[in-house]
């Protein structure tokens, strides 16, 4: 996923050298392309065989009608759904590095105000509230193949910790999350009354955690309201009624008998692949954002964000042994 990323600044002709991680795939397993562009060419060999001694009244009338009309109100609707997909891509982008960012400001207030272990629990239980809440969203970030293996790499919960949140089942929504996000604030609020913190550093330490937990409560709020499904089964059937349409009309008006030209029909055969590849390329790409937490290629670097906030801390918690090494 990272190395996609870094894709969008190459030149033009090493991006469409790509398979991985573009369109094509997706739009040559669409069934609608393939079943426009048939109408298309069975109408074209229908004209070449023997449109040569019957030209169709459909033809004359055909060129009395204008599709684009219909085909602009479609590209309305569409660019306004990639827009409202792309829209909730982005917010829940934010959200996931404003929840990464207020791990680090805690971990640079503990680091310095608090005792060592004080400190490590409070961020061994953001760090794990924070890998939770993803696995809580019920994707493919799972208890097994990623809570565990994140675990088991950085000490996140001991075994006794894991037993008291067994009961919340992290797969089954943000419980468990919130469970450890309300421990990091009872230590916090212990640190208070055993001296070791004032009141304004309290409240501070108490806003970065109750922001991290509203920051991950806002990815569950997008992903629990995705898309209206009327909307985008109202597109869908907009295209599927739409893209023939476009195609009967192109492979009639491609000419008819002793007027069929095959230059002709090769430029209206482009002109509806590409109308078939801006149309289907559209409700697809929007359909791709809906979930940024997904499979996809083009999801977001769930892994990569966990990681690089778990290092963080790291950095932060060991700042000051090294200035005391100094």
């Amino acid at each position: 996923r990272r190395e996609i990323l870094k894709r969008a600044e190459l030149p033009f002709w090493r991006i469409l050298a790509y398979w991985s991680g573009t369109c094509l795939k997706a739009l040559a397993l669409d069934w609608l392309i393939w079943l426009t562009f048939a109408i298309f060419l069975s109408i074209r060999i229908q004209a070449r065989t023997w449109g040569y001694y019957n030209v169709p009244a459909l033809v004359e009338l055909l060129s009395k009608t204008d599709t684009s009309i219909l085909g602009g109100f479609l590209s309305f609707f569409l660019v306004l759904f990639v827009n409202q997909t792309n829209s909730r891509f982005f917010e829940m982008y934010q959200l996931s590095k404003a929840s990464s960012g207020k791990i680090q400001d805690v971990a640079g207030l503990v680091s310095s105000q608090l005792p060592s272990d004080i400190a490590k629990r409070i961020i061994r239980h953001m760090n794990a509230a924070h890998v939770v809440g993803y696995v809580g969203l019920g994707g493919p970030y799972t208890k097994t193949h990623f809570f565990d293996h994140i675990n088991a790499e950085h000490h996140l919960l001991t075994q006794k910790e894991l037993e008291q949140i067994a009961p919340f089942d992290m797969q089954s929504g943000s419980a468990a999350f919130k469970h450890l996000t309300t421990l990091c604030q009872r230590d916090v609020t212990s640190a208070l009354k055993a001296g070791y913190i004032d009141s304004h550093e309290s409240t501070f330490l108490h806003e970065r955690i109750l922001e991290f937990r509203a920051a991950m409560d806002g990815i569950y709020d997008y992903t629990d309201q995705p898309v209206h499904f009327f909307y985008i089964h109202f597109l869908c059937l907009l295209s599927a009624l739409y893209l023939p349409l476009f195609a009967i009309d192109n492979a009639y008006a491609a000419g008819w008998g002793a007027g069929a030209d095959w230059h002709i029909e090769l430029l209206y055969g482009i002109i509806v692949m590409l109308q078939c590849i801006f149309v289907v390329g559209l409700r697809l790409l929007g359909q791709k954002m809906i979930d940024p937490f997904g499979d996809d290629l083009e999801d977001l670097s769930v892994i990569t964000y966990i990681e690089t906030t778990i290092e963080g801390c790291k950095i932060i918690m060991n700042a000051n042994r090294l200035l005391e090494v100094d």
